[in-house]
């Protein structure tokens, strides 16, 4: 009987610590969901406003006096200095000045621009001088960036930086075979993305969007072949006033729909 007294009297503690650890489970579950809704609302209110990029003058003024100082240490080949979108350091170079220029930039104390990121071309056509080559340099021991930026034609080469910066190798590859600029003294320029045979350089700006091959797999032949692009007569009509307007097809169907449209209308008003 003690016993079943002892089991009786511990059977509503065993009830309220239950219900306790009810109500902190469910509050346990509430506080993410308040945290959850509270962040969602701020970030709503975030987002409404505009992402603008705060300018640090003081970081303008040291990007701007080392690109002074790098043009009064190289004054033959630097020909502008300028920061761009806030933080951003450019150095506009003569075609001669690449390879002094990231030479100094790699081995300066001051510098120290040790990290390769990438070098890609620009055509601009209405340029006489119409190719810009941008180098994109890090610097980790002084967690920076600098952009050089060079200019060229299509007939004018430019020095191969692969002997400063063994990671432009590709990159230099790639410009040629994307844009026609060529590097002098490049250990292997050929092309690295189109195919064996391609005629042209597809980003130039005069380049047709079609192309002047086209590649498809021969039946007869049992192999790919490269065949001049074709196209009917009526993909090389082209009105930009309306993307409709080079289906003259369609365009005769929908006309002639408009024009029935109002006899039927007139009709039904009659009866």
């Amino acid at each position: 009987m003690a016993a079943l007294r002892r089991l009786i009297g511990f059977v509503p503690g065993m009830v309220q610590c239950a219900r306790q650890g009810a109500g902190l489970h469910r509050a346990a579950i509430a506080v993410p969901l308040m945290n959850g809704l509270l962040s969602r609302n701020l970030t709503t209110s975030a987002e409404n406003k505009p992402t603008v990029r705060p300018v640090n003058p003081l970081v303008q003024k040291t990007l701007r006096d080392f690109g002074n100082y790098i043009g009064e240490c190289l004054p033959k080949f630097v020909q502008k200095v300028q920061v761009t979108t806030g933080d951003e350091l450019e150095v506009l170079i003569h075609p001669d000045g690449v390879l002094p220029v990231l030479t100094f930039l790699r081995d300066h104390t001051n510098a120290q621009f040790t990290n390769f990121i990438d070098v890609c071309g620009v055509d601009m056509p209405t340029r006489e001088c119409r190719f810009e080559v941008v180098y994109n340099l890090l610097s980790l021991r002084y967690n920076s960036r600098i952009r050089v930026k060079t200019y060229t034609d299509e007939l004018t080469p430019i020095d191969s930086c692969s002997d400063i910066y063994k990671g432009a190798i590709w990159f230099e590859r790639e410009i040629w075979d994307m844009y026609g600029v060529f590097f002098s003294n490049h250990p292997d320029l050929r092309r690295i993305l189109t195919d064996y045979g391609f005629e042209g350089h597809p980003f130039r700006k005069d380049f047709p969007l079609t192309g002047y091959i086209e590649m498809r797999y021969d039946d007869e032949v049992k192999r790919v072949v490269a065949e001049p692009v074709e196209f009917t007569q009526e993909f090389r009509k082209f009105e930009y006033s309306t993307p409709w307007e080079m289906f003259p097809a369609y365009n005769q169907k929908a006309q002639e729909a408009a024009e029935a449209a109002p006899e039927e209308k007139g009709e039904g008003e009659k009866k």
